[in-house]
């Protein structure tokens, strides 16, 4: 297994770990101020999203640099991306911090392009990220990061920034998924 699926492996084993530290109330202590309140446990939680996020490009750097693109890479570095990303949302949605109908519309995108890609690949094509579909996924994790700092002072005229960084996401989330069907049509609508 080279470094690449290495550290693929790795954001998946860290997915478990950072629902544990959100999820499982812990007894470690809070960081306190006048203006937040921030527990040990979500700060390790924050840590532990940033650094999964961080080998999530990393991999793909070193995957490419060094012609390391294996089947199981392909298969596994979508699939472990799509898992830390759709757990933080839902997690966030269990512990009501975040609307329930954003975090559907940005899991109904997700299978819906993964469907998508899977009828290109028994057609015989591959659909690359899209440069929007990249921003989404950078605004994704960094409204996931932002809500991991609840309470922390972040903001614009008193509107949260985790808030504005989450609309955006969403936003970012449905124009691309739409974007994705529109440049495939002839793909989803071709007959055998």
């Amino acid at each position: 297994m080279n470094i690449a699926n290495k550290l693929t492996v790795a954001r998946m084993i860290m997915i478990p770990v950072f629902l544990i530290l959100l999820l499982v109330p812990m007894p470690l202590g809070a960081i306190d101020s006048g203006n937040y309140h921030l527990s040990v446990a979500q700060l390790l939680a924050a840590v532990i999203f940033m650094l999964a996020s961080f080998t999530d490009w990393l991999d793909g750097q070193l995957a490419r640099k060094y012609h390391l693109v294996t089947n199981f890479g392909k298969l596994l570095d979508p699939l472990a991306d799509k898992l830390l990303v759709m757990s933080a949302f839902v997690a966030f949605v269990g512990i009501g911090r975040m609307a329930s109908w954003m975090v559907i519309l940005i899991l109904a995108r997700e299978f819906a392009v993964t469907g998508l890609r899977l009828v290109a690949v028994e057609e015989g094509e591959v659909i690359a990220a899209s440069k929007i579909a990249k921003w989404k996924t950078f605004s994704q994790m960094v409204a996931i990061i932002l809500f991991l700092f609840n309470n922390v002072p972040f903001g614009i005229h008193g509107f949260p920034l985790d808030q504005i960084i989450l609309w955006i996401a969403v936003f970012l989330t449905v124009f691309s998924g739409v974007d994705y069907f529109y440049k495939n049509r002839e793909l989803v609508f071709r007959s055998k």
